[in-house]
């Protein structure tokens, strides 16, 4: 078992750098559960990517109002938490009014603002332009405050499957200083940290079409986000906008999205400017570590 775990973690290591890693997880006639980069006969796929996907799109958006040679440009935020946003114009054509550098604000929770005013040149014939538009979550102004979190979940003791830049998923930009915690799916998740319900995802089955599976995003006075991650489809017990206090019933651990096994993965994010970034953070007792994947059967 020693041999085993000691060429898993050479095996991560060796990964480190790679966008997305493949696992091949077998177990023998014993129960004795093993992983490997080499695929065996009936062994079970994981592929890891480090990325989470939120589906902003429908609440995060461009408003252009049209009236005869003028086109006026808001930016609606839908959102229960700020949003950091950038927008420019290519491909100009009978337009005055564009900005020569991107207009970049913070729109607050629940806002509409009016970014651009935009007029033909010459009346009677269209303006053509295409709108570059991105965004973030949150507010890169301002700094973290110090924390230290209890743990986000109720029962255990329970362990640290893999901690921050962990070698098979814990790699970028968003998930270097998150956490894994191995424990019996239904497990009752709590929040850490009293804020803002912001997203939540509650539909997904098994490893579904997100990596992250289902989640609970919740937005901090100070600014930062917590996130839990891998949730049981149809747990999730609160709603966007929702206010949350440290304790409060969020959900139940679940093994949905890209998971080896029942676990929760709980991250702390910030916008550091027009992107989300993990930071480090620390809980407020000691918790047992475990190399990645020692766990067998998770």
């Amino acid at each position: 078992m020693l041999a085993r775990l000691l060429f898993l973690c050479g095996l991560f290591m060796a990964s480190t750098s790679a966008v997305a890693m493949t696992i091949y997880k077998s177990t023998d006639a014993s129960g004795v559960v093993s992983y490997s980069d080499r695929p065996t006969k009936d062994a079970q796929v994981f592929v890891f990517r480090d990325r989470m996907e939120e589906h902003l799109e429908r609440q995060v958006y461009l408003d252009i109002k049209k009236q005869k040679g003028v086109d006026v440009v808001f930016v609606r935020n839908d959102l229960y938490a700020p949003v950091e946003v950038e927008l420019s114009f290519a491909g100009l054509q009978n337009v005055n009014g564009a900005p020569n550098q991107p207009i970049r604000r913070v729109l607050p929770a629940r806002s509409n603002s009016r970014l651009a005013l935009l007029t033909a040149i010459t009346g009677g014939k269209p303006l053509v332009y295409t709108p570059q538009f991105q965004y973030s979550l949150g507010d890169p102004a301002g700094a973290a405050q110090g924390y230290r979190y209890p743990f986000p979940w109720r029962g255990g003791p329970f362990r640290l499957t893999q901690g921050a830049n962990g070698q098979y998923s814990h790699f970028g930009a968003r998930s270097r200083y998150a956490m894994d915690i191995a424990m019996p799916e239904g497990t009752p998740i709590i929040a850490a940290r009293g804020g803002i319900v912001v997203k939540t995802e509650n539909e997904q089955t098994g490893r579904g079409t997100d990596p992250s599976g289902n989640f609970v995003r919740i937005l901090h006075d100070d600014g930062t986000m917590g996130v839990y991650l891998h949730l049981k489809q149809g747990s999730v017990s609160v709603h966007e906008g929702q206010r949350v206090v440290v304790g409060s019933a969020l959900a139940l651990s679940g093994n949905t999205g890209n998971s080896s096994g029942p676990h929760l993965h709980f991250v702390v994010q910030r916008n550091t400017g027009l992107g989300l970034v993990s930071i480090p953070y620390q809980f407020n007792q000691p918790m047992g570590m475990l190399p990645n994947f020692a766990l067998g059967k998770q």
